[in-house]
């Protein structure tokens, strides 16, 4: 699994629309080649985390929040669960960081048997 995070809501407050418009472009061009090449699972696009609501467990019972929440610059924004191994998807990463300077997190999906490296 790749997971996106940042790129949503105000973490876009202070990028310029050209900015904008090639992380937009980078991430259907990266979705379009992962479809066409068969390697997508599944991938989602997460709606703004100020539309979210946060369980916690608080005085010993688990109680419901509703956002805004005060840090969403790197928020989960979205996924892609891949067939392929390790060095793939952390190539995959790395091709779209390097545009969007937003982290990305790799990470094996835990009932799957993990690929040879």
């Amino acid at each position: 699994m790749i997971m996106m995070f940042g790129g949503l809501g105000a973490s876009l407050a202070d990028r310029s629309p050209e900015w904008i418009t090639q992380m937009q472009a980078t991430m259907m061009r990266m979705d379009r080649e992962l479809r066409e090449s068969g390697e997508v699972v599944d991938s989602r696009h997460l709606t703004d985390p100020t539309h979210a609501t946060t369980v916690r467990f608080t005085d010993g019972t688990p109680t419901p929040t509703d956002g805004p929440f005060a840090e969403i610059k790197e928020s989960l924004a979205g996924y892609w669960i891949i067939d392929g191994d390790h060095e793939r998807a952390v190539e995959i990463a790395s091709q779209v960081v390097a545009v969007t300077q937003y982290p990305m997190e790799v990470r094996r999906i835990m009932d799957e048997p993990p690929q040879q490296m």
